[in-house]
């Protein structure tokens, strides 16, 4: 039997460098939003020939004047640039130059979006989120109504919202740097994936909370200590949890590594969300329930 609750500290110091170290990414490299919150043009490309980011860079630029246009090397002689929002002529005279001197390309995509419905999206993602943790919260103060001894019902809804905020912040550090580092951008996939993330990672630790609550049912007080019943708790469930994440996680690798390139970022950002979400469900959430008891019973 592993002694989570015994070494609490070391598991808890963990998790806070990493909350750390992703708030510090957030605030100093900030977000690239995508054309989904800010609006703009999507365009993905596909050229026969073999072609250089660079080169396919001096041409929008020198070329065709869209100097602030991004440019992703996605695959072999395959490009996704985003730059602002084009116009359906535009885009036709735009197409005619790239085949007249950059040889004969394939048109994989082509999204634009206006600033306007940008705004509107970037507002129901927020609206999005705010409402699935007011959902959570009171499903967790109802599923837990008729427990009121060590802990109150009220503390596990709070200890499972700061758990998910902690297993939704790390992915978020690492897209920030991403950002930063490889131009990787917000958009509604990221939006999904952190719901996706909270959903996962919610249904994890209820799973340990609840046998906390059969456990104090059963067992009781009498029997044992609160902290010698918590960690029985969390052992008797940690495999459940582990196995359950680590078959999710050996699907989304392959879909990472085998998958559309679009979705690769997204991919990652679920797939690092579910395991800080495992960890946290077995080594934040019950030693912070068995901390806040000791600070004050309810």
């Amino acid at each position: 039997m592993i002694n989570v609750i015994g070494h609490k500290k070391i598991f808890l110091y963990a998790s806070g460098i990493l909350v750390l170290l992703s708030i510090t990414g957030i605030v100093f490299f900030g977000f690239r939003p995508g054309i989904d919150f800010v609006g703009g043009t999507l365009w993905e490309l596909k050229f026969e020939k073999q072609i250089t980011r660079g080169e396919l860079a001096e041409f929008f630029q020198s070329k065709l004047g869209l100097t602030e246009a991004i440019i992703i090397e996605e695959s072999n002689a395959a490009f996704l640039i985003r730059s602002k929002e084009m116009s359906e002529a535009d885009r036709e005279q735009y197409w005619n130059q790239i085949n007249a001197q950059l040889g004969a390309a394939e048109e994989l995509r082509f999204e634009t979006i206006g600033a306007a419905v940008g705004r509107e999206l970037r507002g129901k993602a927020i609206t999005a989120f705010i409402l699935v943790l007011l959902g959570i919260s009171l499903y967790i103060a109802f599923a837990f109504r008729k427990v009121s001894r060590p802990v109150s019902s009220w503390k596990y809804g709070i200890i499972t919202l700061i758990t998910l905020f902690h297993d939704a912040l790390i992915p978020t550090g690492l897209i920030a740097l991403l950002g930063y580092l490889l131009n990787v951008e917000v958009d509604t996939n990221f939006i999904v994936a952190i719901l996706v993330v909270m959903g996962f990672s919610v249904h994890d630790t209820i799973v340990v909370f609840d046998r906390i609550r059969e456990n104090l049912r059963v067992i009781g007080l009498l029997k044992t200590d609160f902290d010698a019943l918590v960690n029985t708790s969390v052992n008797q469930t940690m495999a459940r949890s582990i196995n359950t994440s680590l078959t999710l996680i050996l699907v989304l690798i392959a879909v990472y590594f085998l998958g559309a390139p679009t979705l690769k970022y997204f991919v990652l950002t679920i797939a690092v969300g579910t395991i800080v979400g495992t960890y946290s469900s077995i080594f934040v959430a019950s030693p912070l329930l068995t901390i806040w008891r000791k600070r004050g019973s309810s």
